[in-house]
């Protein structure tokens, strides 16, 4: 039920909405879940980040499987290895497999089409991105 309720944000269809609907669930659970409640007020500049981007980025950056897919191709490379002789040898293995990546990456599988990533140079020339805060 939580879990459920806490995603009605990410399906909000602008950053304005999507904050309402955050404080809204935040509130919700204040005399219930008091904890939780507090724990997503001092989260919230954080999961709500994404906002700061264009529409069109935002399932791509909830989502981490790029990232999970990358580091299973560098645990499988590492694994049949085993034992690395010294530093050098792990960097040298792992900055192949990053370099293999971003070539995968340049020519055949975008994450972020060339059009998408315009709108974001032209968006950022209007306005800086806002900082995170961080909880102190």
């Amino acid at each position: 039920m939580v879990a459920a309720t806490i995603r009605t944000v990410f399906v909000q269809p602008d950053p304005t909405s999507a904050r309402e609907q955050w404080r809204r669930v935040a509130e919700s659970f204040r005399p219930r879940f008091p904890r939780l409640a507090q724990l997503m007020d001092e989260a919230e500049a954080d999961v709500l980040a994404y906002l700061a981007f264009p529409p069109e980025h935002w399932r791509q950056l909830w989502s981490t499987n790029p990232l999970e897919r990358l580091n299973r191709a560098v645990k499988r490379r590492t694994d049949v290895v085993g034992i690395f002789p010294n530093q050098a040898s792990v960097i040298r293995l792992v900055g192949l497999v990053l370099a293999e990546q971003h070539d995968e990456w340049q020519v055949s599988r975008r994450y972020f089409s060339a059009e998408s990533l315009a709108k974001l140079d032209e968006e950022a020339k209007r306005e800086p991105m806002p900082a995170l805060l961080m909880a102190g």
